[in-house]
């Protein structure tokens, strides 16, 4: 049970609550907090003072004033009214996680809305009522409206939500789990979808995969050092203290240990005295994306733990103030540098692969295949490699530099962080498949070696892609291959096999 009080939740938290089916709790604490602030807005619904986002209009329409008696229509005229995304629908984990950071915002109890609301968001999560959302439609800076209107719909029985795999009207979706609609009362609305929740979803899960896909390409380098023979002093650590980056200390330790007890790497005395770039610069390039991430993932543990809806209610004080912690520019900023640093883990490891493939580069058969010219071994496989960090560069074209204004120029600078997030998931889904691609080269190459002088931790790895990959001894369909090791980068078995020879790497 992971328990919401707006203010601890972490990303290892809400990954193992979406992808690992734990429940959520709220705070009973802070739901007090809620409720009190609740009782502001109240009393300024009694009073009539006219205030932002509880009786008036919204946007441009902000000096229209909305009678008491139409508030709550008003809350679900804003609902009903923003979704209009388009394109494809979310990935459902994006879905739930949305579910639970909003949650989350609101528990912090300067919103404005009434327990109940944030329960029923919690009810939902934990009974697997998944909202079907547009992934088109958010400028990333009145907050994700559009993605946030369309999960916000189903608590009022509108849109769509999964129930188990149908898909189903919002109110059935409710009924399948002995839930009812929530009639929306003043601010609620505006509470629901001002914030920036959609682009934090993809942003959460997504630091929490670019981690282990970092460690996972420390592994796939250190193969390949050792299908090459390639050389070890340049990972030493006193070279290392001498520029010490964080992220390139990790990755030089990780590369250290990953091939301690190895016979193939060689020390400087030999035929050569350097490597390669993508082989000698591993810690710096890996390094420099391992800062990337931490940067952020702290981002986002800020962000997932504040307030992002406006206006804010204060009970101190008993005042409402406008701002605009809805934009988004600190988490599209982040997400453009995590694709960009995740872009070029797969830049260096297409050049890796390449210099295993090519015999003029490797000493090893040409496309690391016996009767190569009949075969043509992983030749292609390096294309796609290619082709992926090609269509990489142009999606690491950062979004949060672009604005468009919106709401008759009210609102004339946005984040686009929701086009951040879409593109780094790409991003980090092609890395991937481009470290898939690496991992059964390096393996293939190794064919070639006395695999007796690999590493412990190499063997472990070799070990655990060849249950599921044999090797190529002649050609044959290579797609569903890369398919199979890809799932194992995703789920962490690569790392975990590692582990299981040297203990916790970074």
């Amino acid at each position: 049970m992971i328990l919401l009080d707006g203010k601890h939740l972490t990303i290892e938290a809400v990954v193992r609550a979406v992808r690992e089916n734990e429940n959520v709790a709220l705070d009973p604490q802070q739901l007090r907090a809620v409720a009190a602030s609740r009782e502001v807005v109240e009393a300024v619904v009694k009073r009539g003072q006219a205030v932002y986002g509880i009786n008036t209009g919204f946007g441009k329409l902000a000096d229209v004033s909305i009678s008491p008696e139409r508030v709550s229509e008003l809350q679900r005229n804003l609902i009903l009214s923003h979704c209009a995304g388009v394109g494809e629908l979310a990935p459902k984990e994006i879905s739930r996680t949305m579910l639970l950071l909003r949650a989350n915002a609101l528990m912090k109890g300067y919103s404005g809305v009434r327990p109940q609301l944030v329960e029923l968001l919690a009810e939902m999560f934990n009974r697997r009522v998944i909202p079907a959302v547009p992934q088109q439609g958010s400028v990333g800076a009145s907050g994700d409206l559009v993605p946030l209107a369309h999960m916000s719909a189903v608590l009022l029985g509108e849109g769509q939500a999964w129930v188990e795999d149908s898909l189903l009207p919002g109110e059935e979706a409710l009924r399948r789990v002995n839930l009812s609609p929530l009639t929306l009362q003043a601010k609620e609305g505006l509470a629901l979808i001002n914030g920036t929740q959609y682009m934090t979803a993809y942003g959460v899960l997504g630091t929490h995969d670019a981690r282990v896909l970092a460690t996972t390409a420390d592994i796939a380098a250190s193969l390949t050092l050792q299908a090459l023979g390639g050389l070890p002093d340049a990972f030493a650590e006193e070279v290392h203290r001498l520029r010490p980056h964080p992220g390139q200390m990790a990755s030089s330790e990780n590369v250290r240990r990953l091939i301690e007890g190895s016979g193939l790497v060689y020390r400087t005395q030999s035929y050569k005295v350097q490597d390669a770039y993508s082989l000698r610069c591993i810690p710096q390039v890996h390094g420099a994306s391992r800062d990337a991430v931490e940067y952020a993932a702290q981002a986002l543990t800020i962000e997932i733990n504040s307030v992002t809806d406006n206006p804010i209610v204060f009970c101190e004080g008993v005042r409402i103030i406008s701002a605009g912690h809805f934009h988004g520019q600190p988490v599209a900023l982040a997400l453009d540098f995590l694709g960009m640093a995740l872009a070029e883990v797969a830049n260096v490891a297409e050049r890796r692969i390449e210099r295993l493939v090519n015999p003029a580069l490797s000493g090893l058969p040409p496309f690391l295949v016996g009767d190569s010219g009949l075969n043509s071994g992983f030749m292609i496989s390096q294309y796609t490699a290619a082709a992926l960090v090609s269509e990489n560069k142009v999606l690491a074209h950062p979004a949060s530099v672009d604005s468009i204004p919106t709401s008759a120029n009210q609102e004339d600078h946005v984040s686009m962080g929701s086009i951040s997030a879409r593109k780094m998931r790409s991003i980090l889904e092609n890395t991937q498949n481009v470290l898939a691609i690496e991992l059964l080269c390096a393996c293939q190459a190794l064919e070639f070696a006395e695999r007796k002088r690999l590493s412990p931790a190499g063997q472990a790895v070799y070990s655990l892609v060849r249950r599921v990959v044999p090797s190529l001894v002649q050609d044959r369909f290579l797609a569903p291959e890369i398919a199979v090791v890809r799932e194992l980068i995703k789920s962490g078995q690569v790392v975990a096999a590692a582990e299981g020879e040297v203990g916790k790497l970074y």
